[in-house]
């Protein structure tokens, strides 16, 4: 098994956690569903070129930002704030993430096809023109 697969299955295994924590939190599950393409907006990002198109959708794309969220969530929670919808939103980014990369969507490199996790999409296949005497 390769350090690939590896990743792509342990990110299959949060994402059904995600989906199972917020379900047990009494959160409307489908909500993970409705905001999943909301987070691809960041690869608007290439339109001003490759470099800022990494850097938005990678900012987006790693569990940095649901991180920060549910830490924020938890500060107010210990501040006796129940805003139930701060977490709800770290659980659709985390979920995003992780079914991205469960996928082989991974952190953008020096192009949107090659990522941390290997290439994307089909590579064009340069047909056979058959040995120099035939063509």
């Amino acid at each position: 098994m390769t350090v690939t697969t590896i990743q792509r299955v342990e990110n299959g295994a949060v994402a059904v956690a995600v989906v199972v924590a917020t379900v047990a939190a009494d959160q409307p599950w489908w909500a993970l569903l409705a905001a999943f393409l909301l987070f691809d907006l960041s690869a608007l990002g290439y339109l001003r070129g490759p470099r800022a198109g990494a850097i938005g959708y990678n900012a987006v794309h790693s569990y940095t930002g649901p991180a920060v969220v549910v830490t924020v969530y938890l500060a107010l929670l210990l501040a006796g704030h129940d805003v139930g919808w701060v977490a709800l939103l770290a659980a659709c980014w985390a979920f995003h993430v992780a079914v991205d990369r469960a996928l082989g969507y991974g952190l953008k490199m020096e192009d949107f096809t090659h990522t941390h996790l290997g290439r994307i999409g089909r590579e064009r296949a340069v047909p056979d023109a058959g040995p120099v005497g035939e063509r």
